[in-house]
């Protein structure tokens, strides 16, 4: 979603910034440092947040500059785009602490970074603190890769403490350089586009869908598409929860007008009408409707395409991943667990630390993806992110448990092939009576058993007419529940098509495997 092209109509724009890093590092401390003391323009004494996105002006040589903050660093549809080969936010903060340096987490981060391909800052974090070295965090970030500007890079950076406030007037001197040099453009006089930055569904409101716009405006009333939804927006609201009547590029809003709740990570167009709505669906439908329908619909006899369950490991030692990988083999040996031809477990990542965001990421929203983690914790981002996308996390100290829990996760999603069996056969002797829907016959039993409820197929030459079910047996003109090899019976069947004498009737059940 470029909106880098020039026309009359265009004004340069607020950037949508995105603070990365590890959970400890101070992200938190920063955008609530910078959500206190950059208030927006007509708001006093600081900001109440309702929305995961927020507004601040920054005053800098140039005059008050507003920027726009996602509140959760690696925010979900942050995250989400990375899949999407789009960018939500337009310059990232990397945060390190002085005092750690470089964690696994940050590195993660720095990956999300560079795969969204958006430029970033590295922000040295807790220089106030007495255990801070600004020098050799500079000398890991090195070690690592990451190139700093004087140290052989030209990634900028700024050492801050997100505590005092140090060092943050630079750090967003130097956003709005960046933003200047990206020449981020919006006009507002084209139909708003952009991405859901979050849904959730309130008991009185209904929907209410979060979303950042990235070029244009929207207005209540008008309509927007998103993937297989669309809506009239009905509500619209700023992050200050204030009712508004339009919002512009770079804001995030919540809306209400959603009758289904969208995607997260998704873009969304406002178009002119409900037609253009409905059919900018149609064709999203169109496209990947197969691919949809394939993956929700049960899986038949006939259509036994494998499942791939992927899964992600995360423990807190090496040594513990590699006896869990090694349980993990056995029990793909099981073929009364493992269906081999229907379902197929495939570990796709892992790890040593801590479930994080990042582990949600690498699943890319596929929700038959199992995560489980050893002796490790579940950050509070990545658990929200994983509800979000309905992804499984389950945590263990026990292998066994483990193991145990893998086991019924693979039994549940392994698709079930149903097979007739049968159990009686029967030749039809004579015709008695005939509805639109019944008819009375007489017969007798040449294999097994038919009972009554049973379900039948009726055939003629070797040729199935249809099928039908045994609604009552008599023999001797007794009424019976069952009749056996041998048996002469009478019997009411449920049949549309025309039946004859020399007909035959096979009983069948269904077992499902």
């Amino acid at each position: 979603m470029e909106n880098k092209t020039h026309s009359e109509n265009t004004i340069e724009r607020p950037p949508i910034i995105a603070v990365m890093g590890h959970i400890d590092h101070g992200k938190s401390a920063l955008l609530d440092y910078i959500r206190k003391s950059n208030v927006v323009a007509g708001e006093a004494g600081g900001i109440t947040q309702h929305i995961s996105a927020y507004e601040v002006v920054h005053k800098s040589k140039n005059g008050d500059k507003k920027i726009t903050f996602l509140d959760t660093p690696g925010h979900a549809a942050f995250t989400a785009m990375r899949h999407r080969g789009a960018n939500i936010a337009d310059i990232a903060i990397l945060i390190i602490s002085a005092e750690e340096g470089p964690k696994p987490q940050t590195l993660e981060a720095l990956e999300s970074i560079k795969k969204s391909g958006i430029p970033f800052i590295v922000a040295i974090n807790k220089i106030d603190k007495p255990g801070a070295n600004i020098e050799k965090t500079k000398t890991q970030l090195i070690e690592n890769a990451i190139y700093i500007e004087g140290y052989g890079g030209d990634i900028p950076w700024a050492p801050i403490s997100a505590k005092t406030g140090q060092g943050v007037p630079e750090l967003l001197d130097m956003v709005l350089l960046i933003a200047e040099m990206e020449e981020l453009q919006g006009d507002a006089e084209k139909p708003a586009e952009g991405y859901i930055l979050e849904t959730k569904l309130d008991a009185q409101k209904g929907v209410c869908t979060t979303l950042i716009i990235k070029d244009g405006s929207m207005k209540t009333g008008s309509f927007i598409a998103s993937e297989d939804k669309f809506a009239s927006i009905r509500t619209l609201e700023n992050f200050l929860g204030e009712t508004v009547s339009t919002a512009t590029f770079s804001s995030p809003v919540q809306i209400v007008g959603f009758k289904e709740i969208p995607n997260v990570g998704a873009e969304f167009k406002i178009v002119s009408s409900k037609k253009e709505a409905e059919k900018m669906v149609e064709e999203y439908k169109e496209i990947i409707g197969s691919e949809i329908k394939n993956k929700d619909k049960n899986i038949s006899e006939k259509d036994s395409s494998k499942v791939i369950v992927p899964l992600i490991i995360k423990a807190d030692v090496l040594g513990t991943i590699e006896a869990i990988q090694n349980e993990i083999g056995k029990l793909v040996k099981k073929e009364d667990i493992i269906k081999s031809d229907r379902i197929i477990l495939k570990t796709i990542h892992t790890g040593v630390g801590n479930i994080t965001e990042n582990d949600i990421q690498t699943a890319g929203g596929d929700k038959n993806t199992l995560i489980v983690g050893f002796n490790v914790k579940v950050d509070r981002g990545a658990k929200d992110l994983a509800e979000k996308n309905n992804i499984k996390i389950e945590n263990f100290d026990i292998i066994y448990k483990l193991t145990e829990w893998l086991e019924e996760q693979i039994i549940n999603k392994t698709p079930k092939i149903v097979t007739e069996k049968i159990i009686g056969k029967a030749k039809i002797l004579k015709i008695f009576n005939k509805t639109k829907n019944k008819q009375v016959i007489g017969g007798k039993v040449t294999e097994g058993a038919i009972s009554v409820n049973a379900n039948i197929k009726i055939s003629r030459r070797d040729f199935e007419l249809e099928k039908g079910k045994i609604l009552g047996l008599q023999t001797q003109k007794i009424e019976a529940k069952e009749v056996r090899e041998g048996d002469e019976f009478g019997s009411m069947i449920e049949a549309k098509k025309d039946l004859a004498p020399g007909d035959y009737i096979e009983a069948y059940i269904l077992i499902e495997e």
